[in-house]
């Protein structure tokens, strides 16, 4: 199987299409269901103390495992896997899990449900966090590319 290094192969119609099914997902989740496809609470409504139940249970579930086919679905469309680099360092992908996970505690929510869905519905307190996502990510790339 061939594989794609997505960090120097940018391509706009694969850019483009990711886009589109993300904004379809988010919409048909709204209109269908009357829920903001952020995945932090779709993934912490299957986690939680009190798991859901029926069909509130189906699509989280549903939902979680669009997210895990698609890669699939890419691969035989396309034929290649995308390359995707994630550090061979243990204590550093606990540390960075630990990170997100309490920052999406204290930001009540995720890139997907502020980002994506929350500026959909001018939310200002989704711009906000949006705006800080993207700083931080700002700040972590610099430090890792250029100070560490």
């Amino acid at each position: 199987m061939k594989t794609m290094d997505t960090a120097t192969a940018f391509t706009p119609l694969s850019a483009l299409a990711g886009g589109v099914l993300i904004g379809l997902s988010a919409v048909m989740l709204m209109a269908l269901n009357g829920r903001i496809a952020g995945i932090a609470g779709i993934v912490g409504g299957l986690l939680g103390p009190a798991p859901f139940e029926g069909l509130d249970r189906f699509w989280r579930l549903a939902f979680v495992a669009g997210l895990v086919a698609a890669p699939l679905i890419w691969v035989t469309a396309t034929g290649a896997m995308p390359q995707v680099n994630v550090t061979d360092s243990l204590p550093l992908l606990i540390v960075a899990g630990l990170i997100v996970g309490a920052s999406t505690q204290a930001g009540s929510g995720c890139t997907s449900g502020h980002g994506v869905c929350g500026l959909a519905r001018l939310s200002p307190r989704s711009a906000a966090a949006t705006g800080i996502f993207m700083a931080a990510a700002l700040v972590t790339v610099f430090v890792t590319r250029h100070v560490i």
